[in-house]
């Protein structure tokens, strides 16, 4: 007797299968099962992955120990396009399994997949019907299925009467003829007994085979109860609700949820199924005729390239490609015939000439067939191009160049802001010249590894960064060109997480709130860490939690923690249990980010596809990890953020000086960009603006672009160990030295530290003789940490380091030193484009410092913390940033005549884009600006900006240089009177009515509303300052034209650890002394039903807000504190609570409290500076004393200098310096970069 299961549900029938796929191979193998099908409801999203299992699993002749057979169950309604339902007319749904039995039947299977989401999607179902059976019914095999299909439904309809089951059952063995098979299912379900009777009845009359199957849902029968958790996860049901056994998956029972009858839906061993069919044996053998019919399927498939269109003259794609290489190459590297020199380049100024740049802005034309004056380019260039074009034709990437800067060119062409380049593909002078890329690969020295391995078949993986805003265009135009039908976005899995499994399987067992917070709180926070690991895993040793997941001591006591918890019996041990079982499971699909498909064809007739809210494309059903395996390119279209910025500053500069600036063609070279680099003031520019970075560049003094590419390199884990000493060796405080002389050649521009993997591959081609194909393996098993392949690949160095007569031990320092970088290395030419984006950012900033900002604060993403954080960037570099004003605010922030950048309205709540619309149109008509706030009401369409919108502006501000009030706004001459500004609105109305249907008069003018006066302004008192901001931040979400705590940001800069947000979690400031400032926004004296008197209060700074509770003695000593508008310094701990229900728990306990205006005195007693020896000058020394000398004050101040060469650390006298601390003095000291500044 040999079975196969035939009807089996993975996890990619989602939430309704608990089966992943590789234990399902692991239990029918272990079983000796000859085969196996996967019939996911609806969907193909597991087939792939499904297949690849099988592979995975061989007999030692290479045949499969278990047959992968591709199916799915399908959701077949009477019309697929019917999408209106009623309760009498409901959306009937039938199931039906289908398999493929050859490479035409999976064809098919994906077309009905695919065209169940593209015509039939309705609800959450993806629906086929008979018509397109009929269609595509060639190549699959088709069952009786199970008892929500057609046949068994209609069985269980007919009672007595079955002609009409009967004559459905003849619908499907008439099409499928010898390809449909009888499915009994055995459950221990009386309808199932109903329904078997007759299927076994029409199967000895009509002659069909009989095959059992168990639908299969989970693998194990312990796994029922987790299945039954997914279950309750998919309808957002508790366990606790009665079970619906209707069989209806939408649980139309009210009251009831959806649920399956018993535990018996598991994938059985073969005994298990001989004894369920003991009395059918030939229903078991029966599945391996089945199994017999079926092709082997070869999912895997060589990359179809869409079809490139030639111009006409080009029958040849290399021919082509050819062409627009050598004419890239002239237009790049010879002007009129002339070289151009990189450092003409440079020098160029890229707004000369109205603001367009000349400097590679020649129009040359190269004859097909005629080379022209490429002969004229360096010989070396010429070879370049020549291999790459080589390996490009040996390779057949052709194709894939020509539709790469195709959609970029096109890019350029409609406006879109592109990117430079994007990883290693930078490094392609072929890219370069066909305008894939805009960094010169010959300058830099950048190598595509692509071209280095011809053993690496693969496509290249060309990335491309566009605006946000014209990344959807270049898609649109893509579309266009190649159909609908043939491009596709890609699909995401999104699957239950650790922490996410540990949270759903405690809600639907219904477990507290806080209690499944703190199990999953014990989780810890490591991206991909599995529950399995977690529960299971040693602590210790190979393949342990310390090597593997990196977990530091805390976490592993977290760890303990859960273990303790799974043994102890509690209620709590059964939700990890089940969690652990439902992990893993897919309960959604998204939308990858960047790739987008493009096909040589209908993509249905190729891969499945689906459909999603997210996208208006289609969505391919497999994901992004495998999508090109089965035969289709994926390019990846980024949006960068950054561009976006970029795109809108220049847009701004356009507008406000007259100048178009072309961002690739700006000198490399400006002064102001280095000078900015070399103080460190990079907040809001790209890659170079942590604190941490900024430190470095202090210290580096940047003054060429090199500098910056190392940087970029360098500054990220592993690396960052050697920037002190690239540093160091930049400005000649350490002797540069090498290993080997011959690493002079290619480590001098990095003052001999190794900084790109390129070095590496290099230099094991110098040293070692590593072919360029070595290089490439050397550089992926270094970023893989493929520890077989480097142990293999360093025999090979050192055997090749030897012949060559090089000293044994320096190579082997050499190759332990790359060990040790090589798997953080960066790419040079990745590091190299972003370099330049970050370049652009800092030349923008620094030569239009306003427009620059302006777009930074447009694109925070509306986050309050960041938008706050560059308003005080702009404060620091003296740029205002000045509230709404409807006569000179745009939409976002915008910069006016003056250079002052004003808040967008679009950003004030309650005032939406029809409102902002309105307001600049007007203003920028014939009339002009709003000469008074009745100017505006008159003129502006008030159904557009409603007096809503109005009041939101008026809160804001935005009224205020119309010389109105904003507490005019809002009074009320009593109650039930309208506010002046519903009167004023009303005026506006009555006077654009009025105009609508004026009259011409018998001076031919028309009488525009004439008669009706302007309302008087109220005689009230503006609002106090502390009023006016509380508004400001309702309507904005902080402060607009201040902050209460404005006069002491020295006192919060140099006193205050933490900001009042990071109190919302607690664990991470468990054990350190924490102190913040804020402003007192409510407080709120009690009296407990003890008769104890107790207080909160809520604590407000430039980030957050908190709300703190205070009891007994710590209520009697601050309650004098407990005043709205009060500015508080809180110094305190987070320590377990000792009492309560909540003991164990963390709390913030405050250790003191004082007023803000009190501190500065109180805490400022020494101003200590350290500076390193070796840059201590007399301009230096001359300077600290005039500010000292300026400054004098009760504050003691101490020197130290340090020398880490030398390991020394020496504390001067002063001589008794006192100054008094104020901002002018620390923004003084703060400017001088070799100065570390520290108040205590």
């Amino acid at each position: 007797m040999k079975f196969s299961h035939l009807h089996v549900h993975t996890q990619f029938s989602l939430l309704d299968g608990a089966a992943a796929i590789p234990a399902l191979f692991k239990k029918a193998a272990a079983d000796g099962q000859p085969a196996m099908a996967i019939t996911d409801h609806g969907n193909m999203f597991g087939a792939f992955k499904f297949v690849a299992e099988a592979g995975k699993h061989k007999n030692e002749d290479g045949t499969f120990k278990v047959k992968p057979i591709v199916g799915c169950e399908f959701y077949v309604v009477e019309d697929r396009f019917k999408k209106t339902f009623t309760r009498e007319d409901k959306d009937k749904r039938f199931h039906q399994l289908m398999l493929a039995k050859n490479a035409q039947g999976y064809k098919n299977l994906s077309k009905l997949c695919s065209l169940g989401y593209i015509d039939g999607f309705y609800s959450k179902y993806p629906r086929i019907d008979k018509e397109l059976i009929v269609k595509y019914h060639e190549g699959l095999i088709a069952t009786t299925c199970c008892l929500g299909a057609s046949v068994p439904q209609a069985i269980m309809r007919g009672g007595q009467d079955l002609s009409k089951a009967e004559a459905e059952f003849k619908w499907w063995l008439d099409l499928f003829g010898e390809d449909y098979y009888i499915e009994l299912q055995r459950h221990g379900l009386p309808e199932q007994d109903q329904v078997n009777k007759v299927l076994v009845e029409w199967a000895r009359t009509y002659n069909v085979p009989i095959i059992a199957s168990n639908d299969s849902h989970y693998v194990d029968q312990e796994d029922a109860n987790a299945h039954d958790i997914l279950l309750c996860v998919n309808t957002g049901e508790k366990q606790s609700t009665p079970k619906a056994m209707d069989g209806d998956d939408d649980a139309s029972q009210k009251g009831k949820r959806f649920a399956f009858p018993n535990d018996e839906f598991f994938f059985k061993t073969q005994g298990q199924m001989a004894a369920t069919f003991h009395d059918l044996p030939e229903a078991l053998d029966n599945t391996q005729m089945i199994v017999d019919k079926v092709d082997t399927l070869k999912l895997k498939k060589d990359i179809l390239l869409p079809n490139y269109q030639l111009p006409e003259g080009f029958t040849d794609q290399d021919e082509y490609l050819r062409h627009l290489t050598y004419e890239g190459a002239i237009k790049r590297w010879l002007g009129n015939g002339s070289p151009v020199t990189p450092s003409a380049v440079e020098g160029q100024d890229a707004v000369k000439n109205g603001g367009v740049s000349t400097a590679l802005d020649v129009t040359v034309h190269v004859e097909r067939g005629n080379t022209g004056g490429i002969d004229s380019l360096d010989p070396k260039i010429k070879e370049r191009l020549d291999f790459e074009l080589f390996t490009i034709k040996t390779m057949g990437f052709a194709g894939y160049f020509l539709i790469v800067q195709d959609f970029i060119n096109k890019g350029r062409e409609i406006g879109v802001l592109i990117g430079p380049g994007r990883g290693s593909a930078a490094g392609s002078a072929v890219a370069y010249c066909i305008g894939i890329t805009n960094i010169d690969p010959i300058k830099y020295d950048l190598l595509f590894e692509r071209f280095l391995n011809p053993d690496r078949k693969s496509m290249p993986d060309i990335d491309t960064d566009f605006d946000d805003e014209g990344r959807q265009k270049v898609i649109d135009y893509v579309v266009e060109k190649y159909g609908q039908n043939q491009v596709a976005q890609i699909v995401t899995y999104g699957s239950m997480a650790a922490k996410s499994s540990i949270r759903d399987v405690a809600r639907v067992m219904d477990l507290p709130l806080n209690e499944a917070d703190r199990l999953a709180k014990l989780v810890p926070e490591r991206p991909g860490i599995e529950l399995r690991r977690v529960l299971h895993a040693p602590f210790d040793g190979e393949g342990s939690l310390k090597q593997k997941e990196n977990l530091n001591s805390d976490e592993i006591a977290n760890v303990k923690q859960l273990r303790e918890i799974l043994e102890s019996g509690e209620p709590t041990a059964d939700i990890l249990r089940e969690a652990e079982k439902v992990e893993g499971s897919v309960r959604g699909t998204g939308v990858h980010a960047a790739g987008i498909i493009i096909a040589p064809s209908d993509l249905t007739e190729i891969i499945p596809v689906c459909t999603s809210k997210e996208s208006t494309l289609l969505l391919t059903q497999y994901d992004g990890k495998v999508i090109e395996d089965a035969g289709v390119i994926k390019m990846d279209f980024l949006g960068l953020k950054t561009l976006t910025i970029i795109r809108d500053a220049l847009r701004m500069i356009d507008a406000n000086h007259g100048i178009q600036i072309d961002i690739d063609g700006i000198p490399l070279d400006d002064p102001k960009t280095y000078a900015l680099y070399q103080r460190a003031e990079t907040n809001g520019t790209f890659q170079f603006e942590s604190p941490g970075m900024q430190k470095y560049l202090r210290e580096l003094k940047a003054d060429q672009f090199g500098d910056l590419i190392a940087m970029n390199a360098l500054y990220r884990p592993g690396p960052l160990e050697y920037i002190p000493t690239f540093i160091k060796r930049k400005h000649g405080l350490e002797k540069i030295v090498y290993d080997l002389p011959e690493m002079e050649e290619l480590l001098r521009e990095t003052y001999g530290v190794t900084v790109y993997q390129e070095q590496v591959m290099l230099l094991s081609q110098k040293l070692a003789g590593f072919t360029k194909g070595d290089a490439d393996v050397l550089r992926k098993a270094m970023g893989k940490k493929d520890r077989a392949t480097l142990d293999k690949m360093k025999g090979k160095f050192l055997e090749g380091t030897k012949e060559r007569g090089f000293d044994p031990k320096v190579c082997d320092k050499v190759w332990t030193d790359w060990e040790a970088f090589a798997q953080y290395a960066f790419n040079k030419s990745h590091s190299t484009c972003y370099a330049f984006v970050a370049y652009q950012t800092a030349w923008l900033k620094a030569n239009y410092p306003a427009e620059y900002m302006a777009s930074v604060l447009t694109h925070s993403g509306g986050q309050i913390d960041k938008i706050t954080f560059f308003m005080e960037e702009c404060r620091r570099m003296g740029i205002p940033v000045l509230g709404p004003d409807v006569n000179e605010s745009q939409l976002q922030f915008s910069v006016n005549k003056q250079g002052q950048i004003r808040f967008g309205l679009g950003a004030v709540k309650g005032v939406g884009e029809a409102a902002v619309q309105a307001l600049v149109e007007e203003r920028k008509s014939e009339r002009g600006p709003f000469t008074t706030i009745y100017d505006l009401v008159r003129r502006v369409n008030l159904r557009a900006a409603n007096r809503k919108a109005l009041e939101s502006l008026a809160y804001a501000g935005a009224f205020d240089s119309l010389k109105v009030q904003r507490a005019h706004f809002f009074h009320s001459a009593g109650e039930g009177k309208p506010t002046w500004i519903e009167t004023l609105t009303r005026y506006g109305q009555q006077h654009q009515d009025g105009a609508d249907s004026a009259q011409v008069n018998m001076f031919g003018e028309a009488d525009e509303g004439a008669g009706i006066p302007e309302p008087a302004f109220p005689q009230i008192e503006g609002w106090s300052a502390l009023e006016q901001l509380h508004y400001e931040k309702e309507v904005v979400g902080f402060y607009l034209s201040g902050h209460p705590l404005d006069d002491h940001r020295l006192e919060i800069k140099h006193l205050c650890k933490n900001t009042l947000g990071q109190l919302a979690d607690l664990k991470q400031l468990s054990g350190m002394d924490v102190s913040l400032a804020g402003i007192v926004t409510k407080a709120e004296h009690r009296i407990a039903k003890s008769g104890k008197p107790f207080g909160s209060f809520s604590l407000e700074d430039h980030a957050g807000s908190h709300d703190f509770m205070l009891f007994s003695e710590d209520y009697m000593k601050y309650k004098l504190y407990l005043q709205t508008g009060t500015l508080l310094f809180v110094k305190g701990r987070a320590m377990e609570r000792t009492w309560g229900r909540d003991e164990g728990q963390l709390e913030f306990k405050i250790s003191s409290m004082d007023l803000l205006s009190d501190i500065r005195e109180k805490y400022f007693t020494k101003l200590s500076l350290r500076i390193e020896a070796e840059r201590v000058n007399e301009d230096m020394t001359r300077e600290l004393a005039s500010l000292f000398k300026e400054h004098p004050g009760k504050c003691k101040v101490n020197i130290a200098l340090f020398s880490a060469a030398e390991n020394v650390n020496v504390d001067l006298n002063a001589k008794g310096a006192q100054v008094a601390v104020t901002e002018a003095l620390m923004d003084r000291l703060g400017s001088l970069a070799d100065v570390e500044v520290r108040l205590g």
